[in-house]
This record gives C-alpha cells, structure tokens and sequence, in this order.
C-alpha cells in the first residue's frame, strides 16, 4: 500500500480513550483478507503465526526471507496498511532492515529488545542506539513500534519498562510496547513514555476497549488468533473421524 507508513501513523492519534487502534493478526493472505474484509483499519502481523504457519518455531526460528516473503503475501492481499514483527531484526543492518521490509511493502515494524541468540534483555543504551538508526533509515516510511521485554524477562513493575521505552521514544519509535504488562499499569507505562502505548489482549483479559480506557493507543493479538483458529481446525477434524 503505498504511503502505508504515513496512513499507520496517523491512525495512532487523536484517538479517544476506549478507542484503540485493534490490529489483528494475520498469518497469511487468506487471514488477512477475512481482517480487511471485516473493517480492520490495519492489520499487524504476529511472527508466532508466521512461523508455526510455515513449520518453524517462534523466537527466530523462521529464516528471515521466508518472514518478508510471508509479509509481503500479506500486504499484497490487503489494501490496508500491514506492521511487520520481524522479531529483533535478525542480525540485519538497520539500512538493510528497513530496505528489505519496504521492499514487502509494509507499513510498520514490530522490533523487540530480547537478543534471540542468548534470550537475554539487549543493552537498552545500545539497542536504542540500533533504534535510531533503523528511524533514520526508514526517513518516516516505517511506523517503529519498539517492544519493551522486561515484563518477560522477570522485571515486573513499570520503572523498568518505563526506562528503556523513553530511551527507544527518544530513538524515534513511534509507538512503545511493554509486552505482558498488567493492564492495571497501562496508565503509570503510557504517562511515564510519553508515546502511544502498543498492548497485546489476552483471551481471557479485558477487551480491546478497556485496555483503551486504561492507556493503551494500539492493541495486538500476538499469535493468539491463529492459536484460535488451529485449535476450531482441530475440533473440526476430530468431528471428521480423524484418529491418527
């Protein structure tokens, strides 16, 4: 979609308070659709589905011209703007990254501070500095929504999350998002950020509604959608009479 980047931006202010923006999640072009043909303004998609999609695990298990061949399927499906999670950037230079995801055509980038060779929270100094270059790369083409991994990596409370998500603000993010965080912090995390705030809705937690109340501008679904639908086309196949 061209001028993606400019229409997803857009589409995170002004918003009022229990009015988030709801990105699901698309694994392929067949999901994306069924997202776009119900209204979806955007649509995000989570680099779980893609994986378990085509046969990989999660957590940089997907070779990385696989995930942008996946990504730009998506985007050519859909006449919406489409953010890529593209895990922590795969190692890739930042002008590299930023080439490689617009040439898939999307619209937006999900990059998380968890360094996937050693699972461990990178330094947020440093990995801010990456930010930055990734924001001066993509000149405003790219929405950069900066994940926060504190609340995974055993730092609950929001002084930590709060830190390094001022740090990646400063770097140019757009948007900050503090992973698993407990929406009763959602206010402390977007008053002490001072960007929009990205929150992934849990089956069992509140709505996408609610989390706009508490403080979150952007919701997303992780791989919890299509968690969903392979658990219905499970059930179904077992309807079938399929015993293994």
């Amino acid at each position: 979609m061209s001028g993606g980047g400019t229409v997803l931006r857009a589409l995170h202010h002004g918003r009022a308070p229990g009015d988030p923006l709801v990105l699901p999640g698309p694994w392929d072009a067949a999901s994306a659709r069924v997202f776009a043909d119900a209204g979806f303004a955007a649509l995000a998609t989570p680099s779980a589905g893609i994986a378990a999609s085509l046969g990989y695990p999660d957590g940089g298990g997907t070779p990385p011209g696989e995930m942008f061949a996946a990504v730009a399927r998506i985007v050519r499906a859909v006449d919406v703007p489409v953010s890529a999670d593209v895990e922590d950037g795969y190692g890739l230079p930042p002008g590299e990254l930023v080439e490689r995801l617009l040439e898939a055509g999307a619209a937006g980038c999900n990059l998380e501070d968890t360094d996937l060779r050693t699972g461990e929270l990178k330094d947020p100094r440093r990995h801010a500095d990456w930010l930055a270059r990734v924001c001066a790369a993509a000149d405003g083409a790219l929405v950069v929504n900066a994940r926060v991994d504190t609340f995974l990596r055993g730092r609950p409370g929001a002084a930590a999350a709060v830190e390094r998500g001022r740090l990646y603000a400063a770097a140019g993010a757009d948007c900050v998002y503090p992973i698993a965080a407990p929406p009763e912090l959602l206010a402390e995390l977007a008053d002490g950020i001072g960007v929009p705030i990205n929150i992934n809705a849990r089956p069992d937690g509140p709505s996408p509604a609610r989390l706009g109340e508490l403080g979150a501008t952007r919701v997303t679904f992780g791989g919890s959608l299509h968690q969903v639908t392979v658990t219905a086309l499970r059930q179904t196949a077992e309807r079938l009479g399929g015993t293994g």
